[in-house]
């Protein structure tokens, strides 16, 4: 029997052994990377770069004083601010001490007339801005976020209540808008909507319009949790407990401002039967196609998060073909001396307008016309029917 050639070249292991050490220590550095990103890693790279460039400073400064003053120092001070641990910080903060001390003794006594020379003001601004890093360093420490995650955190929160509040895929004849606008034209909104196919067959679409008390940052981050809640009881109870299992929740939490209203919508994908349950929301509005005029759908209940068990008494309708429902909250509608009736009426008048144009970012055409300068949150949701 011929014996098998078993080894191989040396040059080819060798370069397949190359590589393979190289994709490891890509691996390793990636890794380290991300994970100083993150806030998991150690904080020595960054401070030994720091205390380095404190002697670098130092000898600029006593060399070309002119173009390198002492409070140059304030640079690697402010940097270890959002860099450091407050341990590593005081450390870096004493060399840019000794720094200012050896300045002064190389430079010369100040004497008023030579603008090179350490002066007091120069130790109170690197003082003052050292004073400012070490606070900001123990509040972060205390949050436990680094900077350089703090933004990606905020980034994620709130792409992730965009992802909650996308309306799914419908059948065809169907079509869904939503747009949300926070107020002042921050990033985070106490409105939100979770919506989902349920039902045999995911032919029925239920979708929960809410609005958590308070507007802008200070709502968000209860509008993030609530969302999540909201998402994960959607579809999981029948549809008449979803509202009391939403209130007993808030309850739950036991907030201050710890209420919210909300609207739910079960809608049924074939027949076009849909039935609204509120809690303490604005009335649903539905344009009838065969007669061209709006009709309001108000359901009874209380405020979620006010008083346990409360009751929700739904509203049924059918949206035929060509017909149109819209839900919002009362930043669209609410204004200063107005009533909300008004609001509405200008509301599903500007509607009207839109009939009959593509409907495609109807919604945000809407939210353009009607409640653009708005000091509250503001959500709308439109469904048509072809």
């Amino acid at each position: 029997m011929a014996r098998r050639e078993t080894g191989g070249h040396p040059d080819d292991t060798r370069t397949v052994r190359l590589r393979r050490a190289q994709r490891r220590a890509w691996r390793r550095v990636r890794r380290a990377a991300v994970d100083y990103f993150r806030g998991d890693g150690a904080d020595w790279i960054a401070f030994a770069v720091l205390l380095l460039t404190v002697p670098l400073l130092t000898l600029a400064t006593v060399t070309f004083p002119v173009w390198f003053p002492p409070t140059a120092l304030v640079l690697p001070v402010i940097s270890g601010a959002l860099l450091l641990r407050p341990s590593s910080l005081v450390l870096l903060y004493a060399a840019a001490a000794a720094a200012l001390a050896a300045e002064s003794v190389l430079l010369g006594p100040y004497d008023g007339g030579w603008p090179g020379r350490v002066t007091p003001g120069c130790v109170l601004t690197v003082g003052a801005v050292g004073a400012v890093g070490l606070v900001l360093a123990q509040f972060r420490n205390r949050v436990g976020v680094p900077w350089r995650r703090g933004g990606s955190m905020l980034f994620d929160l709130r792409e992730r209540l965009k992802v909650q509040s996308r309306i799914p895929s419908l059948p065809a004849g169907w079509h869904a808008e939503m747009a949300l606008r926070p107020a002042g034209g921050q990033s985070f909104s106490g409105d939100f909507v979770v919506a989902a196919r349920t039902g045999t067959g995911k032919r029925v679409l239920e979708a929960v319009l809410a609005d958590v008390s308070g507007k802008g940052m200070d709502a968000g981050s209860r509008a993030l949790l609530l969302s999540g809640a909201f998402g994960g009881l959607l579809g999981s109870l029948p549809p008449h407990d979803f509202l009391p299992a939403a209130n007993g929740y808030l309850l739950r939490q036991g907030w201050e401002e710890g209420f919210a209203s909300a609207v739910h919508l079960v809608l049924d994908l074939d027949t076009g039967e849909y039935e609204l349950l509120s809690a303490g929301h604005l009335p649903g509005m539905q344009r009838v196609n065969g007669t061209g005029r709006w009709a309001t759908k108000e359901a009874e209940g209380p405020l979620l998060g006010i008083y346990d068990g409360a009751k929700f008494e739904g509203v049924r309708g059918v949206l035929g073909h060509g017909d149109v429902l819209m839900l919002c909250t009362d930043g669209m509608v609410e204004a200063p001396g107005r009533d909300l009736s008004e609001g509405m009426d200008r509301l599903m008048g500007e509607a009207d307008r839109l009939i009959g144009t593509t409907f495609a970012g109807s919604a945000w055409r809407l939210i353009e016309r009607v409640a653009k300068d708005r000091s509250d949150d503001r959500a709308l949701l439109l469904l048509w029917r072809e």
